[in-house]
């Protein structure tokens, strides 16, 4: 499949030859555990044993590669999998790393108390502070990591502009591209050297499975992380990897109504008199609007509001809506509301990175919007 095919036909065929016994249209999920040797050593299509490959991986992390426009793509059984795997392969004691102020409580939690015990250093930045990330970076610095938009405030990120320090510098730049989906950002093509995703979210995107991806060009980094993958194993399983798959080809189309849903949702909440603040760039009013609308398609399905009650409105409008399930997680075709402080970052409570308590967070689905502006109006009415 040629990368000059338009993104909706790669994410449809890219890595998904039909069965050539069979003539299926969807490639089989090989659910075996290990292949039948041609001699010893003789394997078929370099199948050996799944923790090493797998077909149904495999077609998945063509397909991964194929929509970031990267040489390489890996697939994990989880998203920090992936950035574990990641982290292993570029850091040894004594190294640093810079990540943005504002980025998942889970990958936080995974560098700072799995990593730096290991004797990683360990900054956190404001990413929209070029001149606040270039102070930050030190002779041992080795990673810049980026989320944009971040979770779960939406800060933005200028890739271009953070690559071109960070390589001045001979650092890598990695981006985690999970909020914006390869459908509305790449961030190889802005000059990043490595994505990751947790492919739980937009590119599964039905809730149904758990994954993570690693996606990048470099043949050397490539071998690094190929070889933990194996060795660690923390690969998806074929049914993980097929279920991938089968969400990513709706993927251009989800992401479209996502971010329609989202952009007149957040218009609508804007002014609201319980609200502090709207958190979404696809806001004029949003700092970092212009640069999301530079190197993003659409705006994303990801909205944060900040109550003015305090604590206790957010956690009542929480858990007031009807059609937003309060609920861990966002990407699904459904909607969730969940309350950072205490759920998704409970984990950096405390710290510089901890979420205000009267932050509340929106995955807004794809049902109809009107239905879902009713829902989150009604919620702000009992306060």
């Amino acid at each position: 499949m040629s990368q000059n095919n338009d993104f909706s036909t790669r994410a449809i065929h890219a890595g998904q030859e039909f069965d050539p016994t069979t003539g299926s249209i969807i490639p089989p999920v090989y659910l075996t555990s290990t292949f039948v040797q041609d001699g010893i050593g003789g394997f078929r299509g370099g199948y050996e044993y799944a923790r090493g490959g797998n077909p149904t991986r495999s077609s998945l992390e063509t397909l991964l590669a194929s929509l970031e426009g990267g040489a390489h793509g890996y697939s994990f059984a989880s998203g920090l999998a992936a950035e574990d795997t990641l982290l292993r392969a570029l850091l040894s004691p004594g190294d640093h790393i810079i990540m943005g102020n504002d980025v998942y409580g889970g990958t936080h939690r995974l560098a700072n108390r799995v990593f730096v015990p290991w004797g990683v250093g360990l900054s956190t930045v404001d990413m929209s502070d070029l001149d606040a990330v270039r102070a930050g970076i030190r002779p041992e610095t080795k990673i810049l990591w980026i989320e944009t938009p971040s979770n779960p405030l939406m800060k933005i990120s200028d890739v271009a502009a953070l690559a071109e320090i960070g390589h001045a510098a001979g650092v890598i730049v990695v981006v985690d591209n999970t909020f914006a989906s390869p459908y509305l950002q790449q961030p190889l093509s802005l000059g990043a050297d490595v994505v990751v995703h947790s492919t739980t979210k937009y590119l599964g995107g039905h809730s149904d499975v758990l994954g993570g991806a690693i996606i990048l060009n470099s043949e050397e980094l490539a071998e690094k992380v190929g070889f933990l993958q194996f060795a660690v194993g923390a690969v998806s399983g074929p049914l993980d990897a097929w279920l991938t798959v089968r969400g990513i080809k709706t993927l251009a189309v989800r992401m479209d109504r996502h971010s329609a849903n989202a952009q007149s949702l957040a218009e609508r909440l804007v002014g609201h008199l319980a609200l502090e603040a709207v958190y979404y760039p696809g806001l004029e009013s949003h700092p970092g609007h212009a640069v999301a609308a530079r190197q993003m398609k659409s705006f994303g399905g990801m909205i944060s509001v900040a109550l003015k009650g305090g604590p206790s409105a957010a956690r009542k409008f929480a858990e007031s809506t009807e059609i937003f399930q309060l609920a861990e997680s966002l990407g699904g075709v459904e909607s969730l509301i969940g309350y950072p402080s205490e759920m998704t970052h409970a984990s950096v409570k405390g710290t510089a990175l901890e979420v205000p308590e009267n932050v509340v967070r929106l995955s807004v689905g794809i049902e109809g919007v009107d239905d879902l502006v009713a829902d989150v109006l009604q919620a702000l009415e009992r306060l």
